[in-house]
């Protein structure tokens, strides 16, 4: 599923076009997602401007003067922006028509995303009031890290995907991180040292930063607001690589279960 670097090249790809824009009218074509689209949907959006775009974990919310679209882009969403009217596809359940012409569609194959409104606070909507601390922010230290894994026999990688104790990191970057930082994962997160759970940090963060700049990873589904994959895939170390040679020390790669998520680690590599 998209996860944080996904989120993040969408969002920002999607801001030029329709930040301080204004809503000229919503077509839904599916209500039925993972929840369903408020039925008054239209009435509530029209002439809304969106006054700022942001990301809260794999959340994307476009806020108006008087609420927030909250958008979660499920296992195979994406956002794309459209320059000129374009029969729908499949899967392409709603656009956001624009005053400058600019369609937002969201194509959602499995249903699984979300297109909720929100009045008030979004931070507070059951979705994000809970979601731990970002992983690009400097809240995320190896010191916090620290505190959440003391007493705890998780496995570190089972910590690490806990949206909240830190939101967005998802499976492939943990599992990408874990490896560039010589971690088990499934080592308990109370047995890493600080100068362990340090360098884990600085991985995770230089993974993801790198990922954002790739335009993410695209797996089977995910391409950004212009229709386009994300070319990370191709510097991933381990995700997906059961089978394959390290390509640190060419020992074979295994795979194993953790909290029912497939990981992909080098037994040699990683301690």
């Amino acid at each position: 599923m998209p996860e944080l670097p996904e989120v993040e090249t969408t969002l920002r790809g999607i801001s030029a076009h329709i930040k301080q824009q204004t809503i000229a009218k919503a077509i839904i074509r599916q209500y039925q997602l993972r929840w369903p689209i408020p039925a008054n949907i239209q009435q509530l959006l029209a002439n809304k401007s969106i006054a700022k775009l942001e990301r809260r974990g794999k959340y994307i919310l476009l806020r108006t003067n008087s609420g927030t679209i909250i958008i979660h882009l499920g296992m195979s969403g994406n956002l794309r922006i459209l320059t000129k009217p374009t029969p729908p596809k499949r899967h392409e359940h709603l656009d956001l028509i624009f005053h400058n012409n600019k369609i937002l569609r969201f194509t959602d194959p499995r249903r699984f995303g979300a297109f909720l409104w929100v009045e008030g606070d979004p931070y507070e909507h059951p979705l994000l009031r809970n979601l731990g601390v970002e992983p690009l922010t400097k809240e995320f230290s190896g010191q916090y890290l620290l505190s959440q894994a003391k007493g705890r026999t998780i496995a570190i990688k089972t910590l690490l995907m806990n949206n909240a104790i830190v939101t967005g990191v998802g499976n492939i970057y943990a599992a990408e991180a874990l490896f560039a930082s010589c971690i088990y994962p499934a080592v308990p997160a109370k047995s890493l040292s600080i100068e362990r759970l340090d360098k884990l940090v600085k991985c995770i963060k230089l993974i993801l930063r790198q990922a954002i700049k790739r335009g993410g990873t695209t797996l089977k589904d995910f391409v950004n607001s212009e229709g386009k994959p994300g070319y990370f895939s191709s510097q991933l170390k381990v995700y997906g690589r059961n089978g394959s040679p390290c390509m640190v020390c060419g020992k074979t790669l295994e795979r194993m279960l953790l909290g029912q998520r497939s990981t992909v680690y080098c037994g040699s590599c990683q301690r």
